[in-house]
């Protein structure tokens, strides 16, 4: 389970680097950190139930925050 929060930290690195070469700066440095936070956790040695119950910690907080942003600071230009 550890090995797969370094392939999401490989991922979020990807995603930074593409949102940087687009010039999206604020995308970017968000995804720079996450992909620092999920290689970092990647190299402690927690159980499997703690990486699982991380990741629905952050899945839940990820998606209350797109939820607030998408509805309350997103200017829909419709």
């Amino acid at each position: 389970m550890a090995r797969m929060y370094r392939v999401l930290g490989f991922i979020c690195l990807l995603i930074a680097l593409m949102a940087y070469a687009g010039h999206m700066i604020e995308f970017s440095i968000l995804f720079f950190v996450q992909a620092a936070a999920f290689v970092f956790l990647g190299y402690l040695k927690f159980t499997e139930r703690t990486y699982v119950m991380m990741f629905w910690g952050y899945m839940i907080v990820a998606f209350i925050g797109f939820s607030y942003w998408s509805v309350f600071v997103y200017d829909n230009p419709f």
